[in-house]
């Protein structure tokens, strides 16, 4: 199977992301590494040396969810895949996420599954708010997992097709979104523990992101027998359409 990548990134650190993509391109081999840059204030990030990466920049900060999908969108490759431009998930962690698909149609990592291995913790504050979140998903939506919001994940590219028409939700909450769509499409989702390093230079606003993602969760919950049958329509812009 080709790979397909995409690394989501808004002011990321520079020397990171490319020791990141090295790492990525020796271990994973992908057909094709994407970074899709949100910089709004321009960018000359390159990698002329590497004939498998390329960068879209855009002059305005899209969101994670977006740019993602938008990523996917140019790809062409039978996997697709996407980590957080930081290397909190290191390659090695990236590579078990895409070998997980052998057996599913989507692979999640996941920070919080018993055999996983963190470096360094996120602040407390946000681990509480992370496991709250956590607990709620469960709790109201059909899909049940340890970690919803693991910036790993990956889906074979027939997976895409099914999920893509019903994603909206242009930031954060994307991820939650993906596996709650991709459940009730139908499709097998594996969960797969990871090495993870927290990042303290991350550019989440905790307050508005638990409110986009509680938004999201109580949405996909209403949402769910509509997209399980394959009847949804919703009068609001879709994500393919913005």
């Amino acid at each position: 199977m080709t790979v397909g990548l995409v690394l989501p990134a808004y002011e990321p650190d520079t020397e990171t992301l490319r020791s990141y993509v090295d790492a990525l391109l020796d271990v994973l081999q992908p057909a094709v590494v994407r970074v899709e840059l949100d910089a709004p204030g321009g960018s000359s990030l390159a990698f002329p040396d590497y004939d498998a990466v390329e960068v879209n920049v855009v002059r305005e900060r899209r969101g994670k969810g977006l740019a993602i999908t938008q990523g996917f969108d140019a790809l062409d490759t039978d996997v697709l895949a996407f980590a957080d431009a930081d290397g909190s998930t290191p390659a090695e962690s990236i590579a078990d996420v895409v070998s997980a698909l052998d057996s599913a149609d989507v692979a999640v990592g996941s920070r919080r599954h018993p055999a996983s291995t963190i470096r360094t913790h996120q602040s407390v504050l946000r681990r509480k708010l992370g496991d709250a979140f956590a607990w709620g998903s469960r709790l109201l939506l059909p899909v049940s997992l340890s970690d919803y919001q693991c910036g790993a994940k990956a889906l074979t590219r027939e997976a895409w097709r099914d999920v893509r028409q019903y994603l909206y939700e242009p930031g954060f909450a994307w991820d939650v979104e993906l596996v709650a769509v991709a459940d009730a499409r139908g499709l097998d989702i594996a969960e797969v523990p990871v090495e993870w390093e927290d990042d303290p230079r991350s550019t989440v606003d905790t307050r508005e992101t638990v409110q986009e993602l509680a938004r999201t969760v109580f949405s996909l919950r209403r949402r769910y027998p509509s997209i399980a049958a394959g009847t949804e329509r919703l009068s609001r812009t879709r994500l393919v359409e913005r």
